[in-house]
């Protein structure tokens, strides 16, 4: 009984260790809420943090919020700690399966996937679906998607003073290269 449990601990540990993953520390996500004749409201973050394990297409991503940048300072601060309470609400995270994903059939030219998981923003979880663009040149694989997602899904306010400067829905955008994990 000894030696069938132990065999069975180094199979799963094996496949565990064998599993493939793409990785990147410095992962592009943006966001717009802007509505025309206003002054943009958007931000880039290029520090998100994102794994993909190729066999079996599951793929998370982690920011700090922080981290997003404001062409004006001023919005900057306002968003960090008016809206996004992010002293007390620091990241961001998505966990996530690429449905049909298959490292094998990937090539330079983007293959469109489904993608479904969660976001988690300021502790609260919203399920998201869409589609990502991914393409594999070399030993790097090229993932690009989109949503959008509204202010109150994730008990963000926004005053009626800015609402009108505010769009009611909120386009994010994401660009990363992964690297290949050894």
């Amino acid at each position: 009984m000894k030696k069938v449990l132990f065999v069975l601990f180094l199979i799963a540990n094996t496949a565990a260790v064998s599993a493939q993953k793409y990785f990147t520390k410095t992962g592009f996500t943006e966001f717009k809420a802007s509505v025309e004749t206003f002054e943009p409201v958007e931000a880039v973050n290029e520090s998100t943090s994102a794994v993909l394990n190729a066999e079996t297409g599951d793929v998370a991503a982690l920011m700090f919020i922080r981290a997003f940048h404001f062409k004006v300072a001023l919005m900057e601060e306002h968003f960090n700690e008016n809206y996004m309470d992010s002293d007390k609400f620091p990241k961001a995270q998505f966990k996530g399966n690429l449905e049909g994903f298959d490292l094998a059939s990937l090539t330079d030219k983007p293959t469109e996937l489904p993608v479904t998981g969660v976001l988690t923003i300021r502790g609260i979880e919203k399920e998201v679906s869409t589609v990502a663009l991914i393409s594999k040149k070399g030993e790097q694989l090229h993932v690009s998607s989109g949503f959008e997602v509204r202010p109150e899904e994730f008990d963000i306010e926004i005053p009626s003073i800015v609402a009108g400067k505010i769009a009611e829905t909120v386009i994010i955008n994401l660009e990363y290269e992964l690297n290949k994990k050894e």
